[in-house]
């Protein structure tokens, strides 16, 4: 009878020892934060900058074969679907940083084989916060799956939705950063 409570504490303790190693950091997007106005939106009625973040990650789970980073504000007025800010698939297991600019909407800037998908703005690359004014501050959920898979098959034009779900089949952890950004009246 006492191997299976030792045997218990010994699964809880292996398996809290992975648990919250993968872990995803900015330089310019401290946890819950404001985010800056280099990263806000140029356009309705924003007047950012419209740079991506500087992102970096470390310890993924064992087995990774790449990357997908989904950015996504859950608070944005549209029903329920909340907006897509950014989503990059195929980004190699060998990468663990994205400079700032990355998310340049030509593309130039853009580590060789990642691919940008079409966001809630219409266009791929990165979309800076932008809410209604006098909402509350919205979170933008930065998360980043490790995935068993080096490369997603994603048809052209699939929604940033199609993505998710697809990411969602192939991730093995995630690591996530939250932001916020609000604008008064």
């Amino acid at each position: 009878m006492r191997k299976i409570p030792l045997l218990l504490s010994l699964l809880a303790a292996a398996s809290g020892a992975d648990a919250g190693t993968f872990t995803l950091t900015s330089a310019q997007i401290a946890p819950n934060a404001t985010i800056a106005k280099a990263q806000v939106y140029n356009g309705f009625g924003c007047t950012g900058d419209n740079v991506s973040p500087a992102l970096s990650w470390q310890d993924p789970p064992a087995g990774t074969k790449g990357f997908a980073l989904l950015v996504h504000d859950p608070d944005a007025p549209t029903g329920g679907s909340g907006w897509w800010h950014w989503v990059l698939i195929d980004i190699p297991a060998t990468v663990d940083a994205l400079p700032v600019g990355t998310g340049a909407s030509d593309g130039s800037k853009m580590i060789a084989g990642v691919r940008q998908i079409t966001t809630d703005f219409g266009s791929a690359g990165w979309g800076g916060p932008c809410p209604p004014v006098g909402d509350k501050p919205h979170r933008y959920n930065f998360t980043l799956h490790a995935l068993d898979v080096p490369k997603l098959e994603v048809p052209p034009g699939a929604s940033a939705a199609l993505v998710g779900y697809l990411v969602n089949a192939h991730s093995l952890g995630k690591a996530s950063l939250t932001g916020l950004y609000g604008r008064e009246q």
